[in-house]
């Protein structure tokens, strides 16, 4: 069984330890506890019997230029651990940060890698409703021009929309 927590700095040294083998860090969990007293964003914990085995945010002023000035918050940085994968984890996580996120605007979005790795993630938007937002693919929050060579690793993404 799943249950859902909002991150408190109690939770900070356990996120890290068991998110260590990713590019997570410490110093990444503790400014994401700041930002949740600031208002500025929600992180959401799944947790098991185990601990904690996902996590994701939601920006409420997005970083992507298109979403700020359309007022769409922004899930970022949606994590489940290898072993918790396809078992509805992620969709619990998305529930609720779609829910979240209804309550105060009329869309959610959402950006995701383009190479393999993401290939779950990639599906379970579509499957979910998400649409490509049209820009292409989006790099530092700006779109690639046609004939752009780029490094396909962890930051080049699409950016989805979904109406809530």
């Amino acid at each position: 069984m799943v249950e859902l927590r909002n991150l408190e700095d109690a939770h900070v040294d356990e996120l890290s330890h068991v998110f260590a083998g990713w590019p997570k860090s410490r110093a990444q969990f503790i400014e994401y506890a700041e930002m949740v007293r600031a208002g500025t964003r929600d992180v959401i914990v799944a947790w098991s019997d185990s601990g904690p085995i996902g996590y994701l945010t939601i920006a409420w002023d997005s970083a992507y230029p298109p979403f700020a000035a359309a007022g769409i918050p922004e899930v970022v940085d949606f994590n489940v651990l290898a072993l918790h994968r396809r078992r509805g984890v992620g969709a619990t996580l998305m529930d609720e940060a779609e829910h979240r996120i209804a309550r105060r605007s009329e869309h959610a979005g959402i950006g995701v890698g383009l190479n393999s790795d993401y290939g779950n993630a990639q599906r379970m938007y579509v499957k979910r409703g998400y649409i490509p937002d049209g820009a292409g693919v989006v790099l530092g929050g700006h779109p690639v021009a046609a004939g752009t060579i780029i490094a396909l690793d962890d930051r080049p993404s699409l950016m989805f929309t979904k109406q809530l």
